[in-house]
């Protein structure tokens, strides 16, 4: 490579702050965070997930929130302090699930960019060969 690409280095600087072993990361939420669950169901109002990733201001959080009227709504955020993008009204197991399907796309995609990085898309696709003809 003759030639230094921004997007290279930025993807290399995400990549070596991915490397990093677990005790250097941001911890999860504590159990106390997340709302109590029962055998038949789970409480929706207040129920949280948090997406993947080593950096809080960049990671997206899912909150369900109850309302007065009773009906239940999705707040999506990124970060610590970013206006949330709200979805509803809806039930509240539906909330719920929104939560959990958003987190596990969220997961998945995370993965998949994360082998990218560590060399997986170059064999996946392709198309992603460098400059030098390899």
């Amino acid at each position: 490579m003759t030639e230094s690409d921004p997007t290279d280095n930025a993807l290399a600087a995400i990549a070596s702050i991915l490397d990093q072993p677990e005790s250097n990361r941001e911890p999860e939420p504590a159990a106390a965070d997340k709302p109590a669950a029962t055998v038949e169901a789970i409480e929706a109002d207040g129920y949280r997930k948090f997406g993947p990733g080593p950096i809080a201001s960049i990671r997206l959080k899912w909150t369900v929130r109850r309302e007065a009227s009773g009906e239940y709504y999705v707040h999506e955020t990124v970060g610590e302090n970013s206006t949330p993008i709200v979805s509803g009204p809806m039930a509240g197991d539906a909330a719920v699930r929104m939560v959990d399907d958003r987190e596990r796309e969220a997961q998945r995609q995370f993965a998949q960019l994360k082998g990218e990085m560590a060399g997986g898309a170059v064999a996946a696709n392709p198309a992603h060969k460098n400059d030098s003809g390899a």
